[in-house]
């Protein structure tokens, strides 16, 4: 099985949100008031992003990170073929 990077699969997910939008690395990184260099390497899943950061870029793309997070979880898993259970915390 191949290992999975959640960051990845991060970038992957707000990659897309980005290209779906026809926004540019620049227009996003401004909005999200981060470095267009750390944008794109968030993208490139080279960098692991703060909940602040994070949360920062899915505002500045109109996202809810709960949201991003869902996509997530269902892209880790088709990429790891096992069956996605939710726990209730209360």
């Amino acid at each position: 099985m191949t290992m999975v990077l959640v960051r990845e699969a991060v970038g992957q997910t707000l990659r897309a949100a980005r290209t779906a939008q026809g926004r540019t690395l620049r227009d996003v990184a401004r909005d999200a008031r981060v470095s267009l260099g750390y944008l794109s390497e968030v993208e490139r899943g080279q960098k692991e992003a703060s909940s602040e950061l994070l949360n920062a870029i899915c505002t500045a793309l109109g996202l809810s990170l709960s949201g991003v997070f869902a996509q997530v979880a269902s892209e880790l898993k088709s990429r790891e073929g096992v069956t996605l259970t939710v726990v209730d915390a209360a």
